[in-house]
């Protein structure tokens, strides 16, 4: 028996002083945004194309439409911005920085609030990396940047048979150092922008162009509590290289990185409204 007042499991309800703690950090992230540029997009909760934005199309929520095609819930929102600027909008606007405050929707019944971020054609990632550091600092929140490369791991899975992109997924540490490779084991230890000069040196020259990425992007960020995670990896649909995460101990705040869509090179971030607004209310 389901009761009157439950909502489904995953879902949102903001009321009070959550409600307010939601708005202000919408409010701060819009005003920043537009000071920088960037113009508000809300894009429809219904797609024909979510399959192609997302990599497990069994988090989809699927209905039909009258014609009886087959359409979802938005379950994400960055490959539709650059589609709909694209494609529906073409000519009509010369505008290429857009932002978008919105929830997307995972099946069976989750619910996440997003402030989005897109930079359509723009190919320095640090150009909206530090546009969500001065969100966080306005907000007095000051979480770690860990700056990734998402090519490293499938580079590593290309040149050693005895690696598999499971072990990054799973961090297995052991199974990197028991290949007692000195440029490898220097990479495994990784993490301060003062040692990548030292790993570059002696490192492969297909690894050294990826970490090269990885340093350039360290030194263009105003931010000093960052860290680099090379080895670290997760399955993208879109960010396939450069890849940046904002995170407080267990909690994801925010994440982006550059991406193609079609041939267009473009970066951007989604900041996680419903993880800061539960630290921001305690």
């Amino acid at each position: 028996m389901i009761l009157e007042h439950e909502i489904p499991n995953g879902s949102k309800l903001y009321f009070g002083n959550s409600a307010k703690v939601k708005r202000k950090i919408e409010n701060i992230a819009s005003e920043i945004l537009d000071e920088n540029g960037f113009e508000e997009i809300v894009t429809p909760v219904f797609s024909y194309h979510q399959h192609l934005s997302i990599a497990d199309d069994k988090e989809l929520i699927r209905i039909n439409d009258k014609a009886n095609n087959s359409l979802s819930l938005r379950a994400d929102s960055t490959i539709d911005v650059v589609r709909i600027i694209e494609k529906r909008l073409g000519k009509n606007t010369q505008q290429k920085k857009w932002f978008y405050i919105q929830p997307v929707f995972r099946y069976p019944t989750e619910e996440q609030y997003q402030v989005g971020v897109e930079f359509m054609g723009e190919k320095k990632l640090s150009s909206v990396v530090n546009i969500a550091v001065d969100i966080f600092e306005k907000l007095e929140v000051k979480p770690l940047i860990q700056i990734s490369n998402i090519k490293i791991p499938e580079l590593l899975v290309e040149m050693f048979d005895e690696l598999t992109i499971d072990d990054f997924k799973y961090i297995n540490i052991e199974k990197f150092l028991n290949l007692k490779i000195e440029w490898l084991e220097k990479l495994v230890y990784l993490q301060y922008i003062e040692q990548i000069d030292e790993v570059i040196e002696i490192a492969p020259d297909k690894m050294k162009i990826e970490l090269q990425k990885m340093k350039d992007l360290s030194l263009e960020i105003s931010y000093e509590n960052s860290v680099l995670a090379p080895i670290y990896y997760a399955k993208m649909l879109y960010y396939d290289e450069l890849f940046f995460r904002i995170i407080d101990k267990n909690e994801v705040y925010a994440r982006g990185g550059r991406y193609k869509s079609s041939e267009l090179t473009s970066v951007g971030f989604a900041i996680y409204t419903d993880a800061l607004c539960e630290t921001l209310t305690k």
